[in-house]
């Protein structure tokens, strides 16, 4: 079964190998296999669950609570966001104002089918909104039992800390953050870690296998698998491009024989190695199959000793990120000024 962890130092319990219900656009196909996925994750022993709004415009969210439909409630948690637009894209449908966090927890109770969420995260920064107002709006929502606690996500070590202060003047406390990281990405060691540990806050992770470089399924020189993420010209393709050069894929190739020496899968190796760090409560993972699913639990509570961390950082080399002024939210207020 898969272990648990705290949510930062609050008293939530998540499951450390947590499932991202991340539709990408919300076809019957892609749905159906949701649901497969989420009984599968219940089955093995995950109960915590993370999706947004703006998941498939909306439609992420209600596949995950039609999955859910019949599973007792307080024995999950689910996790949502509220920020970015979501089918109408008016003037007050994005960002972090007042108004848009209050209907957009609204909608996404309804979306879910629950009168309440364990966690809602801010999934980016709003600089064209008063911090005092985002985090007001946050403590009522939180009062009102809309939403048990509040987290944040790609938000800088700075912003955090405001954050963080004025969330304790009204009452309530940010619990987490919603970082990318993995083997090749590490932007949030030197700052966002060491401050979300002194406030508390825990790190639940996203693309912990570098949007699936680090299953080694891509070689150098050749192309990439037919069907792979790497051929998606809906926008997969994209977002993996920066990691599909020729020496980081030779680089990831390195790691197959620890992986071998650990008796896991390239997979479980990376998900795994996130969470040998004592600041990430949870590891997200997708899957596009069940049997994916099945095989990635596995890394729940793999220990790797101190020979094994250096052997990795050895493989991986000068290919691995760690600039934390990477770590950024978009201008909302330049965006503002440019219309």
């Amino acid at each position: 079964m898969v272990a648990y962890r705290h949510l930062g130092s609050s008293g939530l319990r998540v499951t450390e190998i947590t499932y991202g219900n991340w539709l990408t656009h919300g076809s019957q196909v892609e749905a159906d296999t949701a649901t497969q996925c989420v009984h599968t994750a219940l089955d093995l022993g995950i109960t915590t669950f993370d999706t947004a709004d703006t998941y498939a415009n909306t439609k992420a969210e209600e596949v995950l609570g039609k999955a859910l439909a019949g599973t007792r409630r307080d024995g999950v948690e689910i996790f949502t966001k509220v920020y970015f637009p979501i089918q109408d894209k008016g003037a007050n449908d994005s960002g972090l104002s007042r108004k848009h966090i209050l209907r957009g927890i609204e909608g996404s109770l309804k979306r879910l089918g629950t009168d309440y969420v364990d966690l809602l995260q801010a999934p980016r920064y709003d600089d064209a909104t008063p911090l005092e107002e985002t985090m007001q709006a946050f403590a009522d929502v939180v009062r009102s039992g809309k939403a048990l606690y509040i987290g944040v996500s790609e938000w800088t070590a700075e912003q955090i800390r405001a954050g963080q202060e004025l969330a304790t003047q009204m009452g309530f406390r940010l619990v987490s953050n919603q970082p990318q990281y993995s083997m090749l990405w590490r932007v949030i060691e030197d700052k966002v870690v060491p401050t979300s540990e002194e406030l508390g806050m825990g790190q639940v992770v996203w693309s912990p296998m570098a949007e699936g470089v680090l299953s080694g399924k891509y070689l150098p020189g050749q192309q990439p698998p037919a069907g792979s993420r790497a051929t998606d010209e809906r926008g997969g393709k994209d977002m993996i491009a920066g990691w599909m050069r020729d020496e980081v894929l030779t680089a990831v190739q390195s790691l197959r024989p620890i992986a071998d020496e650990a008796g896991l899968t390239m997979p479980q190796l990376a998900i795994a190695w996130v969470l040998q760090n004592p600041n990430v409560s949870a590891a997200l993972v997708g899957a596009s199959r069940p049997q994916q699913l099945e095989e990635n639990v596995k890394a729940s509570g793999v220990r790797l000793d101190a020979d094994m961390m250096a052997a990795i950082d050895q493989a991986l080399g000068d290919v691995v990120e760690r600039d934390p002024a990477l770590t950024r939210s978009p201008s909302r207020k330049a965006d503002e000024e440019l219309r």
